[in-house]
């Protein structure tokens, strides 16, 4: 069976194409994360060419160490970060999602390669095709919808081995059906979840669209619960801050891709 592209941005315009993507700039604060997200080149950034084992260019997230940083909204951080989506830029249901991403490893960075569909949360329904939360020998995989939402039971994590860890190219993916969501690693099936495992809790919500989004978290509940670190910050280790402060920590994507069989 044949496919077709309906998305691809290989971020090698050097910028943010902000016909396909918008900066998320900080107004709801979640998970306990410790990052203002910000429209900036400080935190969303490119390199150019075949750097980082791209090829031609790549985006490039990082947070940022910005002590008491305010928010519109009056809030003070002490990270900042980037955010992008394509919310009500480009949507779809059904089909092929995939990025082929590197990520720096240290305990309480949370990058995450997701999508979300349109209205509240969990009803909307999520998508988190790839979660990083510190430890280099693994990703995870995860569905929200109504009444599995949260402390879903349906995350799972892929192992990788000591020489392909996640701070080395990997291609996350899942392939969306009318049934199902399965999600692939290098093209390797890592986890399933189908509409009869989601009914058993709720309501199978995934036939509505979803739109992409890439972030870099900074700390919060799910690297806490994983790591157990209360200080210097809450799911964050000194040597984690150290690397921010260094300005080591990034999550690099070479290429996002949507696809859709046709018959």
């Amino acid at each position: 069976m044949a496919s077709r592209t309906i998305f691809f941005d290989d971020f090698a315009k050097g910028k943010l194409d902000r016909s396909k993507w918008t900066p998320v700039v900080t107004g709801m604060h979640v998970n306990d994360e410790l990052q203002a997200y910000v429209d900036s080149g400080k935190v969303i950034s490119f390199t150019k060419g075949n750097a980082e084992g791209a090829t031609n260019g790549a985006l490039v997230l990082s947070p940022t160490y910005s002590p008491g940083f305010k928010t519109f909204d009056g809030q003070q951080f002490d990270f900042i970060s980037g955010r992008i989506n394509t919310k009500d830029k480009f949507d779809f249901t059904y089909g092929t999602a995939s990025a082929r991403i590197k990520i720096t490893s240290g305990d309480g960075l949370w990058p995450a390669w997701w999508m979300l569909g349109y209205g509240n949360w969990p009803d909307c329904g999520e998508t988190d095709i790839m979660e990083f939360v510190g430890e280099a020998d693994w990703a995870s995989a995860a569905v929200h919808g109504p009444h599995y939402s949260g402390e879903t039971p349906f995350v799972n994590r892929m192992y990788f081995s000591r020489d392909r860890d996640v701070t080395h190219w990997h291609i996350y993916s899942v392939e969306w059906t009318p049934e199902s969501l399965l999600f692939k690693f290098d093209g390797v099936p890592m986890f399933r979840v189908n509409k009869a495992m989601a009914e058993h809790y709720g309501n199978w919500v995934f036939t509505n669209k979803q739109y992409l989004i890439l972030n870099f978290a900074v700390g919060g509940v799910y690297p806490f619960k994983v790591n157990g670190i209360k200080k210097p910050y809450y799911g964050l280790s000194q040597k984690t801050l150290d690397l921010i402060r260094a300005g080591k920590a990034k999550m690099i994507v070479d290429w996002v891709k949507v696809t859709q069989n046709v018959r």
